[in-house]
């Protein structure tokens, strides 16, 4: 029997950005993917709903999804969160160079996680799953049957392959082979407002996107610019 998820989408910031809380209605637990922009509205959200948010979800280092230095703008992110809340910060191992260089995070902060690993929220279990690429350490969240993918897979596109750190091969395999073994009745929760609609699955993601339907790795590497 599956259980019941609290799970509630914000659009928030300047570059369209989704953040997420995670839920357990039993326990009244919550978590939050990817807390950078206005995280009092963030926790208020949260309190209002009747959850206390204890970890913060990371998908990748970029100041967008996790604070730090952003054009010249300071962004509080997951500092803020954990000042304001009991929250732990987890994020991909391959990251944590990343991290510490960019934020104010220290060590006792973090939660280094690998692909596979899952965290409870309360009696809601939360599935890592490593999709490198865009960064090193980037990764999705499985919990029930949806999938939060940050910046690997977006709703007709992919995240971008030209940034320090990104990889289009590891794009390829994440996309192709980690994620297209998902099964499609999976529902896509992408990590930008960057599609008319807000919510996919990966069914339709395999049909229609581009990103996901090439053949080989060097057609992908052709369009993305790696080859």
């Amino acid at each position: 029997m599956k259980h019941p998820i609290y799970f509630k989408q914000l659009e928030i910031g300047p570059m369209q950005n989704y953040v997420y809380l995670l839920g357990d209605p039993t326990t009244h637990e919550a978590a939050v993917v990817d807390a950078a922009w206005d995280v009092d509205m963030i926790v208020r959200t949260a309190e209002e709903d009747g959850y206390r948010v204890t970890k913060d979800l990371v998908t990748h280092f970029h100041p967008d999804h996790l604070g730090g230095d952003l054009m010249g703008h300071s962004i509080r992110g997951a500092a803020e969160l954990i000042a304001k809340v009991p929250a732990k910060v987890y994020i991909h191992k391959a990251e944590l160079p990343f991290v510490h260089r960019l934020t104010g995070l220290s060590a006792s902060d973090v939660v280094p996680v690998e692909g596979g690993d899952e965290v409870a929220i309360g009696n809601l279990k939360v599935k890592f799953v490593h999709t490198p690429g865009h960064t090193p350490g980037s990764q999705c969240f499985l919990v029930g049957n949806a999938l939060v993918s940050g910046d690997t897979l977006f709703i007709g596109s992919c995240g971008r392959v030209d940034l320090p750190g990104s990889n289009p091969e590891d794009m390829y395999r994440s996309l192709t082979q980690v994620l297209g073994a998902l099964p499609d009745e999976t529902l896509l929760y992408p990590g930008h407002n960057y599609a008319d609609r807000p919510r996919s699955t990966l069914g339709d993601e395999k049909r229609t996107n581009m990103m996901m339907r090439f053949r080989t790795l060097g057609d992908f590497l052709s369009v993305m610019g790696g080859a």
